[in-house]
């Protein structure tokens, strides 16, 4: 992936040629769009790449693609093996990556809050997605089944697990969700490192949705501390500010356990209420994301959220131009959400896998 302050420049590698850099930093605000700063030679932050490949390709001069097709009449088109001398040296995964070669511009449009903007940038990277095509007549080979194509280039690139996702009262009782566990996000370039931890709801529901954790550099100094709910907020504090506060609410937990007698040890695993206040926040901290709030219909509508209540749209505008193979267009799916159950699980048992 490409950061928004990268221009790639060049994708092809080899092993014996001369090399330039082909990653370099672009300035804050580009004076002509599509025009790229001249190619710095000292690019210590980047790996350098290759800028030709081991061989020329072969000449098709003396090959006639109508030579091997009239030999292939009356044959279906698609069990036709073509000459590899006609293919050029990428899979067909490859050159959709060289779609994604000017992303920059689509980073460039999400800086723009003007809307005439952001659709120049758009339009200038839909226009540069087919200029790698020019005198392209070569034809990439066909993927096989299974088969995928990973880019490396050396970015920032994150990875991070999921919590623990525990549903309650499967066979007797009301549903509820409950996640927790550790979730670890490790910046591969930098080493730094967020842990949050997904708080369990505990015996009275203190802990319920919960989240809190730190940043960390590689060396395992506190950067940031992060706290909030996974189902409201996240913000962001200095992490002294935040070890002082914990500190004071564990001592202030405590007194309130001791002052309270409890009838039974065991845990109930009925939905707790969550706690009346919502988050605390500390001061001087930042907010960093907070969920938009649910349409008031939402309950009927299976609890889905504003976005997730127009994913199913379709117009016959749309309907005309999508696959035939768009979920959106599921027999099954549409019946349910029409609130024909019966016809729903009658379209479903004619796709087996579907319900």
């Amino acid at each position: 992936m490409l950061s928004s302050s990268t221009a790639l420049l060049a994708l092809l590698d080899a092993d014996q040629l001369s090399v330039l850099c082909v990653m370099q930093p672009l300035p804050e605000t580009i004076p002509q769009m599509g025009t790229l700063p001249p190619l710095q030679v000292n690019c210590p932050n980047f790996r350098l790449h290759l800028t030709s490949l081991p061989s020329p390709m072969f000449s098709r001069n003396d090959f006639s693609i109508w030579s091997i097709l009239r030999k292939c009449i009356g044959m279906e088109l698609s069990k036709i093996t073509m000459p590899v001398i006609f293919n050029e040296p990428l899979s067909f995964l490859q050159r959709l990556t060289e779609y994604m070669e000017h992303t920059y511009l689509i980073h460039k449009a999400s800086s723009f809050s003007d809307p005439v903007e952001r659709m120049q940038c758009v339009a200038a990277f839909a226009v540069s997605a087919v200029a790698s095509q020019w005198e392209r007549t070569g034809k990439p080979f066909n993927p096989l089944l299974g088969e995928t194509y990973e880019l490396v280039r050396h970015n920032e690139a994150y990875t991070w697990t999921n919590p623990t996702c525990c549903v309650h009262n499967i066979i007797v009782g009301k549903l509820w969700i409950e996640q927790y566990g550790n979730v670890e996000i490790i910046n591969h370039k930098t080493g730094d490192k967020c842990v949050l931890n997904f708080k369990p709801c505990g015996l009275f529901g203190k802990e319920l949705h919960k989240v809190e954790g730190y940043i960390q550099d590689k060396s395992k100094k506190k950067l940031c501390a992060l706290y909030g709910k996974w189902t409201e907020c996240l913000y962001s504090v200095d992490p002294a500010t935040f070890d002082a506060y914990k500190k004071n609410d564990k001592k202030n937990t405590e007194e309130k356990k001791n002052s309270k007698q409890t009838s039974s040890s065991e845990e109930s695993d009925e939905m707790p209420v969550p706690d009346s206040e919502s988050v605390f926040i500390i001061p001087g901290s930042v907010l960093l994301w907070r969920i938009a709030p649910r349409p008031p219909n939402s309950a009927q509508m299976y609890n889905f959220t504003s976005f997730a209540m127009v994913l199913n749209e379709v117009d016959k505008e749309m309907e005309s131009v999508i696959p035939k193979t768009d979920c959106r267009l599921r027999p099954d799916i549409r019946a349910m959400e029409n609130g024909e159950i019966g016809e729903g699980n009658a379209s479903g048992r004619f796709i087996p896998g579907l319900c």
